[in-house]
């Protein structure tokens, strides 16, 4: 990336968007993963002030900004491969097994809750969109968003109550079980929850990657002042902000059910906002924002990292904190870990020009093709 704001935009997207996951995931990393999705959770005022923050501003909003930025991944991919005379659908099948070994080893050994196979999946369909027209793409995109919100809280909502064996075995495995059992565990879960997670995310995630796509082809992503970033700032971040509290809020202390269709609504219009936020914070950095900028770059190693890290600070061959410590600490442990993450990166990026999953992941696409 260059210096100025119009390149600068998507690594600013990448951060915002690694720090809201972090915070949304390690909720189904440090506690149990099998409760009813309608549950608040939440044994005290704090823990329920912390999870009506993280469900009212992060959940379902900033995996929109990653999807998007995957969207914007392949518009990029694309100039590339013209650029370099390579051959596109051999690059981007390349790339797409990639993500998926990297995405299955990362459920089954990690986290169940793994985006980048959900990524490998979609991403497949989104290449037969890759010629659309950018008016074609975005109604396309908008319209996934809006099939999301309408299916995703049934679905949700009428998953089956986990049996208490189950829920017991999940205690006993990550509280004093072995790796080995943990990988087991989530292995099987991965298998399990997978199929929804394909259903009740890939949809949105489609949406978004066709939004990125659209905004790589009309020149929005290299334009941080272009006229709908403005325009999404105005109408999208306050109402977007204001009904995902309000959502999170009455599901956290109100009708859970009313509170959960509320929250999953809102999130597009939130999402929206922040791009249309983001686009306006997309100005040149100073020299220590500009190396974490630099680091974000690795995002796959970053978000990779986090599961890897805050899955053994909290399982019990690792630190054994699951279920031990309260939700606001468990938010400060994944925003500590990102932050080392980034400096880890800083200096790794300081004596190399990939990261480490970003070099796999470059080898595995363009490993076949001669240079």
């Amino acid at each position: 990336m260059t210096g100025s704001p119009r390149a600068l935009m998507p690594d600013y997207l990448r951060l915002v968007a690694l720090v809201g996951i972090v915070v949304v995931n390690v909720q189904f990393i440090a506690f149990s993963a099998l409760g009813s999705f309608a549950d608040p959770g939440g044994e005290t005022l704090r823990d329920a002030i912390t999870l009506w923050l993280v469900n009212g501003l992060a959940l379902l909003k900033t995996y929109g900004l990653f999807s998007f930025m995957f969207g914007v991944g392949l518009g990029f991919l694309m100039r590339s491969a013209a650029r370099r005379e390579l051959s596109f659908g051999r690059l981007y099948r390349n790339r797409m097994i990639g993500l998926a070994i990297l995405g299955i080893a990362h459920g089954c050994l990690f986290f169940p809750g793994d985006i980048l196979t959900i990524y490998a999946v979609t991403g497949s369909i989104l290449y037969l969109f890759r010629d659309w027209q950018i008016g074609r793409l975005v109604r396309v995109g908008a319209a996934l968003l809006v099939v999301q919100a309408l299916i995703a809280p049934p679905l949700l909502l009428v998953a089956p109550e986990t049996p208490p064996d189950i829920v017991a075995m999940e205690r006993a495995i990550l509280t004093e079980g072995g790796f080995l059992e943990a990988v087991l565990f989530r292995s099987i879960g991965f298998v399990f929850i997978m199929p929804s997670f394909l259903v009740i995310q890939g949809i949105a995630a489609l949406g978004w990657f066709c939004l990125g796509l659209a905004a790589v082809k009309s020149g929005m992503i290299d334009d941080a002042t272009h006229p709908l970033w403005r325009r999404a700032r105005r109408w999208c971040l306050g109402p977007g902000v204001v009904l995902g509290l309000a959502g999170a809020a009455i599901w956290q202390w109100g009708p859970a059910v009313s509170g959960v269709v509320l929250t999953v609504a809102a999130a597009p219009i939130a999402t929206l906002g922040y791009l249309g936020l983001i686009a306006a914070l997309s100005r040149p950095p100073g020299p220590i924002m500009a190396k974490a900028l630099k680091a974000v770059g690795s995002s796959l190693s970053i978000y990779l990292g986090q599961s890897i890290l805050l899955s053994t600070i909290f399982s019990g061959y690792g630190l054994g904190l699951w279920d031990s410590v309260d939700q606001l600490t468990a938010v400060a442990i994944a925003l500590a870990v990102t932050v080392i993450l980034i400096v880890v990166l800083v200096i790794w990026r300081s004596r190399f020009r990939l990261g480490p999953f970003e070099w796999v992941l470059r080898r595995i696409t363009y490993g076949w093709f001669r240079h």
